[in-house]
């Protein structure tokens, strides 16, 4: 498989599709962090810095009490 194709979740598919890069306007090139699912042409990203900063707020509170039901 190519570099430039990674599998990834798509939120459009419901599953891991594969990704590639699009045509990068902003003249990224190989390091544009856009992908566009094959199959849908849904857009992804790659390291999107606020979903790693939220995964990283959420992983360091703890987890709240479950209630008894």
């Amino acid at each position: 498989m190519p570099d430039d194709l990674l599998f990834l979740y798509c939120p459009t598919c419901g599953d891991e599709r594969l990704a590639e890069i699009p045509p990068c306007p902003d003249g990224h090139g190989a390091d544009c962090p856009d992908r566009a699912c094959v199959d849908c042409g849904t857009a992804l990203l790659l390291d999107a810095p606020l979903v790693a900063a939220a995964l990283r707020v959420r992983s360091s509170q703890p987890a709240a009490p479950r209630r008894a039901g």
